[in-house]
């Protein structure tokens, strides 16, 4: 078994154990994260879906995230994802949302915005914690890493270590 396999499985196990359900709100990931969750047998206990949401337009339209809010910050802000996993859990009534942003390049990046920037946020029922990580490798290495990162940053909010 690979190490993904194991933290996919334990997020779901911690999930279902905790009866608690999450939704995604992914945008530089393209799905990846559903995907790792949804990979394991009986994930609709707690995986109820989510949106891969590349445009602002998207964000919201769909997800609520004010025009200013991206306007101000960018759609590769703290604010952001913070927002992004805010309103996904608010459109599907999960426990949990997670928002992923970021620049997953080759290009996109900026001296104040680097490539392999990425923000990741889980939302609660009472917080919202967020996580700012720059990410190093061609395009697939910074999805592939974010992805990782994601799940991980579930499996402690759900375990109440971060």
């Amino acid at each position: 078994m690979y190490w993904q396999d194991l933290l996919n499985e334990t997020v779901g196990a911690l999930l279902v154990d905790r009866g608690m359900t999450v939704s995604l709100a992914e945008s530089c990931t393209g799905g990846q994260v559903m995907k790792c969750l949804s990979d394991v047998p009986g994930s609709s206990r707690y995986l109820a879906g989510g949106v891969v949401s590349y445009s602002n337009d998207l964000k919201i339209k769909m997800l609520g995230i004010p025009g200013a809010i991206i306007d101000q910050y960018g759609a590769v802000s703290e604010q952001t994802a913070r927002l992004m996993a805010e309103g996904i859990k608010n459109v599907t009534g999960t426990s949990l949302g997670v928002g992923i942003t970021g620049i997953a390049g080759p290009g996109g990046g900026t001296e104040e915005k680097p490539t392999g920037l990425v923000y990741i946020a889980v939302a609660g029922e009472t917080k919202t914690n967020c996580q700012r990580c720059i990410f190093h490798g061609q395009r697939a290495k910074v999805r592939s890493s974010a992805t990782s990162a994601a799940l991980d940053m579930l499996r402690q909010y759900i375990l109440g270590i971060g």
